[in-house]
């Protein structure tokens, strides 16, 4: 596990980026799951940037990129700003890994994002809590059976109105069901 002064200073870095080149973003996965629930290892940032602007600044971007201490392969990163797939940037220096995602699972959530103090005095945009809630329910549709424990984690210790609002936009999207399912189930390993 990478010590919190590591994440530090690769997001302040990739922030200075976004910032220069008015790229919004908010950080999702595994950290906004510890953030918003049970706190669990993570080796890696994952990153949500704005899909319209990174396609029409990305030249800019890659000029950025060029100029830090992100190692990436710029063809890689033309062709996922175009299809809206994850690319990946290694900070040479702390060697550590940032999944930028040029896409929005659940749309608008970019608008929806909220602020949070993730490092002492720093504070950064992140997914919301519903939405987070809400993009977990949607992995473990897809498969995803660590997201099943991260989900209950966000979901019991959100506010009741928060519970309500997570439990709405399941309805919405029609995963509910998948929602009680894995409300209903257990944490403790067997």
């Amino acid at each position: 596990m990478f010590p919190v002064e590591t994440f530090q200073k690769t997001m302040l870095r990739f922030v200075a980026i976004a910032e220069a080149i008015g790229l919004p973003f908010h950080i999702t996965g595994g950290s906004i799951s510890s953030a918003y629930g049970e706190p669990r290892l993570t080796q890696d940032i994952d990153i949500v940037i704005c899909p319209e602007l990174a396609r029409n600044r990305v030249d800019d971007l890659i000029d950025q990129l060029a100029c830090s201490d992100f190692l990436f392969t710029e063809r890689v990163l033309r062709q996922s700003v175009q299809t809206g797939n994850l690319f990946q940037l290694l900070d040479k220096t702390e060697i550590l890994k940032l999944a930028i995602y040029p896409r929005e699972l659940i749309p608008g959530e970019l608008q929806r994002s909220q602020i949070m103090e993730l490092f002492d005095g720093v504070f950064l945009p992140v997914l919301s809590r519903t939405d987070a809630a809400i993009s977990k329910l949607i992995w473990i549709e897809k498969g995803s059976h660590r997201s099943r424990r991260d989900f209950r984690s966000i979901f019991r210790s959100g506010s009741e109105t928060q519970q309500a609002d997570i439990r709405a936009q399941a309805e919405k999207i029609r995963l509910r069901e998948l929602l009680e399912e894995v409300l209903s189930e257990s944490d403790e390993i067997r």
